[in-house]
């Protein structure tokens, strides 16, 4: 079944909307999300992040492994394994894909944020979500119309296999565990994902 835009959208929209749910996490802090009028795109922007930002998101990671010393945890296998590569993606998968990555991580450090680590996560939470209204933006500003390119036969399955993945990852871990994942996925998210995204047709 071939699906456009809006049916494309709207089916990214149901998915999300499923992790976020299912992650049972308190709200993100922080103002709601302003899309701009324009609706311009403007991912090039996150190609590399500013030093301080990143020393923010280091900050956060160390502070949470100070944490995790006072914590016994035993996690079955990670939820972002080594094949997780945006660019065996087509280049229109990669924005939703990394969207939902970007929501499920959203809702995850929130409720770190909640429990010890508010401080520290403040920023990095800002910065990520600033990122994800972002690329919301840039959903609105593609053509409404038109059919999307077709790859692979496991190409195609590649991003719904993913999809799911995310949404099923608060049943299948604990909330520790899901925790330990994202937190030592942002690193990658940032530097490999974001770039990647940001990069378009260029990430090769």
């Amino acid at each position: 079944m071939k699906l456009g835009l809006a049916g494309g959208c709207l089916l990214l929209l149901m998915l999300m909307a499923a992790v976020l749910t299912r992650t049972r996490a308190a709200p993100v802090p922080g103002p709601p999300c302003v899309l701009p009028k324009a609706r311009v795109c403007d991912m090039a922007q996150f190609k590399s992040l500013a030093p301080r930002e990143l020393q923010a998101f280091k900050t956060a990671k160390d502070a949470f492994e100070e944490s995790l010393l006072l914590k016994d945890y035993t996690c079955s296998h990670p939820l972002f394994p080594r094949p997780w590569d945006l660019r065996q993606l087509q280049v229109w998968e990669r924005p939703v894909a990394l969207q939902a990555e970007l929501a499920l991580t959203l809702q995850v450090l929130a409720t770190v944020a909640n429990s010890t680590l508010g401080d520290v996560l403040d920023q990095p939470l800002r910065t990520l979500g600033h990122i994800h209204c972002q690329l919301q933006a840039c959903a609105l500003a593609q053509p409404t119309a038109g059919p999307r390119p077709h790859g692979r036969h496991r190409h195609r399955h590649r991003l719904s296999h993913w999809l799911q993945r995310l949404q099923q990852a608060p049943q299948k871990e604990t909330p520790g565990c899901l925790q330990i994942s994202v937190m030592f996925n942002l690193f990658r998210l940032l530097t490999l994902d974001l770039r990647c995204v940001a990069s378009g047709h260029l990430c090769v």
